[in-house]
């Protein structure tokens, strides 16, 4: 399989928000030839454009879940089914 990039759909923050925060992680496969690039759609289909791409890389934590820990409650079940997790 290629690489996982992780990526995050994020609220719409409110005028006093400082920043948005995570609604929900999503996986997509490497962009071809750019494995550290998000491709344009994530595992269960949706379009990346509009989303951040996570500072966690699958990759760097072998035997390890493909998110980060704290966004285990976050996690798209369509694209945890897809890689396997």
């Amino acid at each position: 399989m290629s690489e996982i990039v992780v990526v995050y759909e994020l609220d719409k923050p409110t005028a006093g928000d400082a920043e948005p925060s995570v609604l929900r992680v999503h996986a997509v496969p490497g962009a071809p030839g750019r494995a550290a690039v998000a491709g344009p759609r994530t595992y269960c289909g949706r379009d990346t454009f509009a989303m951040e791409v996570s500072p966690w890389k699958p990759a760097d934590h072998p035997g390890g879940t493909w998110y980060a820990p704290e966004h285990a409650s976050l996690v798209c079940a369509a694209c945890d089914d897809a890689v396997g997790g």
